[in-house]
């Protein structure tokens, strides 16, 4: 039986694997889908297991021109997507505020700061002062490989290269200070595993 998601793309069906699938096998078998598109799955995973609420924040629409046809009805003719002036995700887990960033690179060697936006790492630094809990998801795309790198690490560096420091984050860095995210079935992408992860390091 076909099993599509909401966003209409296919489901491919690892449950169907052998038990001594491996694990690089599993791995390739995910590509095709963009991160976001894993992490939107994972959110609908958390929350209709009631393990967090955690959503997509909208991008905010700059309506430009409206119709109306009829008294009752308008229809909007032209709009434009405005800059966010935030981060990707927000939510709650485990009584904790969470908010964060999603990123892709093909690069192979390091994601450069370019990627980001001022307007992100300075939400960033504000949810930090209340004591949100913000981080960074990031796939290499070329690898296949997402990890969660702690939004303090990610400040660091913007202010660096805001004093003429390198303009990227280094895989190695990020395979040395972030936390890898295991691909699986359901969730998708549990990143919040890698979340539990963080907690106990930011609670010792």
């Amino acid at each position: 039986m076909a099993v599509n998601y909401p966003n209409g793309k296919k489901f491919l069906a690892e449950s169907h694997m052998p038990k001594t699938t491996k694990k690089k096998d599993l791995i390739y078998s995910n590509r095709g889908m963009t991160l976001e598109e894993e992490i939107n799955s994972s959110n609908e995973h958390y929350l209709s297991s009631g393990r967090a609420v955690i959503h997509k924040k909208p991008t905010p629409i700059q309506v430009v021109k409206v119709d109306y046809p009829k008294r009752s009805a308008a229809v909007i003719r032209e709009a434009y997507y405005r800059q966010s002036s935030t981060t990707d995700y927000n939510g709650v887990y485990k009584g904790h505020y969470l908010d964060f960033e999603a990123k892709e690179t093909k690069n192979k060697t390091s994601i450069p700061l370019s990627n980001f936006h001022e307007h992100q790492i300075l939400h960033m630094k504000r949810c930090i002062l209340q004591h949100g809990i913000t981080f960074v998801l990031i796939r290499f795309s070329f690898f296949n490989r997402v990890f969660l790198l702690n939004s303090s690490y990610l400040i660091d560096f913007w202010e660096d290269t805001m004093n003429n420091g390198r303009k990227s984050i280094p895989l190695a860095f990020i395979e040395e200070k972030g936390i890898d995210v295991a691909y699986g079935f359901n969730p998708r992408l549990d990143y919040l595993d890698a979340v539990d992860k963080l907690l106990e390091h930011t609670n010792k």
